[in-house]
């Protein structure tokens, strides 16, 4: 039997509090930590910047000119897909337009997006201006789905019975990978297939699936996805953002798209006279040269991923938050309620927990005694156990302010 790689220890920068004793850091779902050796890898880019200047785009190693194809293969490995479907570029929201250009393209009555009705603010925003875009009105166009009436977390039944019910007028499925404000894990491909069945698009916001849970995209049959890198990537605040074209697509000449320098062919980039040839694979969707220094902190945590690999950092996530749902049931405290489903296929690394009245001075509470976590409103803290840099022992400081609440 082939050992498994030992989890890093000591690979990742914590916060302190004013003594200068290690915070419990659960925000990983918001912002990752930064790996030790992201700033001295920044400091050898910057080196060359101060050394070489211009020349830097062409000298080697890793010259920047092709900078993003030096994270290409580790991307694919851990979102499951081909290195040409999957690439670092733009932001998330940005990705988003981009790819939303080529695939949502209402016709007739197939105008309509499903999506979740608590969908994160950036994501609403941009299915509403996409229905605007063309000429659509939000109140029709957008169907919320939400979980039923009393319960926290969608029963996939129930997005299937939708899809179905839509029908026609169904022009995307637009869903999380991993719910934002409960940490439910969805069945991507099961989702897909529905899709399809409708004659629609699927695509994924994957910003809390990504580096969390394992993912099979070429597999599941997707159609796009994007997301950022700033949470379970640990690339840093603001830092660039991901997305995946299915190869299927990738060759489509009635496929339109919004082009730029990047997106075309590299043999013609600097002629003036050609018309916009994107080079084929996900590379097609680029606009402008890599942010480097971004590049440079994606692929610092990319490489703690590949050797440890994500499927074993998920079996540890799933031990770290069944710790906590089983100290948080014997802490008998009934304002209590847990958010994010028990089946282990349906979570990763994220603990949602909905507190009432009491979250705001809970959330304080933490916070004082030196733990980073993060409150949504009305009343959701949210807890991630990231595995990459958290353990048993971050858990229990936070379970015994809970327990300290009467």
């Amino acid at each position: 039997m082939t050992a498994r790689p030992s989890l890093p220890t000591g690979q990742f920068h914590l916060p302190r509090d004013p003594a200068g004793r290690p915070k419990a850091y659960l925000a990983g779902h918001s912002l990752g930590l930064q790996p030790v050796t992201t700033a001295e890898n920044m400091r050898a880019e910057l080196d060359r910047w101060a050394r070489e200047g211009v020349a830097g785009h062409f000298s080697t190693p890793d010259p920047w000119y092709a900078f993003h194809e030096t994270v290409q293969e580790p991307l694919a490995r851990l979102v499951g897909a081909q290195p040409h479907e999957a690439i670092m570029m733009n932001s998330l929201t940005a990705n988003l337009h981009l790819l939303f250009a080529s695939f949502y393209r209402p016709r007739g009555q197939r105008r309509r997006i499903l999506f979740e009705a608590h969908a994160f603010p950036s994501d609403r925003f941009a299915l509403e201006t996409q229905v605007r875009w063309h000429g659509g009105d939000p109140a029709v166009d957008l169907v919320p789905v939400r979980p039923r009436q009393g319960e926290s977390h969608f029963r996939h039944e129930d997005l299937i019975a939708t899809i179905a019910r839509e029908g026609e007028q169904l022009a995307m499925v637009w869903l999380p990978g991993v719910d934002w404000l409960t940490g439910e894990a969805l069945d991507l491909a099961g989702l897909t297939r529905a899709a399809h069945e409708a004659g629609a698009i699927a695509g994924f916001d994957l910003a809390h699936a990504v580096g969390n849970m394992p993912l099979k995209l070429h597999d599941s049959n997707i159609d796009f996805a994007v997301w950022c890198s700033y949470k379970y990537l640990n690339s840093g605040p603001g830092s660039v953002g991901g997305a995946f074209v299915h190869e299927r697509h990738h060759n489509r000449p009635d496929l339109l798209r919004l082009g730029g320098w990047w997106g075309h062919d590299p043999a013609t980039r600097f002629a003036e006279e050609p018309p916009f040839q994107p080079q084929p694979g996900v590379e097609g969707w680029q606009l402008s040269n890599a942010p480097v220094l971004s590049m440079v902190a994606v692929r610092a945590s990319l490489g703690i991923f590949d050797r440890v690999g994500i499927d074993h950092l998920h079996d540890r996530a799933i031990a770290l938050t069944d710790h906590l749902r089983r100290s948080l049931a014997n802490l008998e405290r009934p304002w209590i309620r847990v958010l994010t489903p028990e089946s282990a296929a349906r979570r990763g690394a994220m603990t949602c927990i909905a507190l009432g009245e009491r979250a705001t001075p809970v959330h304080a509470a933490l916070e004082a005694a030196g733990i980073v976590c993060d409150l949504r409103a009305p009343d959701v803290l949210r807890l991630a156990a990231a595995p990459l840099y958290n353990d048993e022992a971050d858990l229990d400081r936070c379970l015994a302010v809970l327990e300290q609440q009467a």
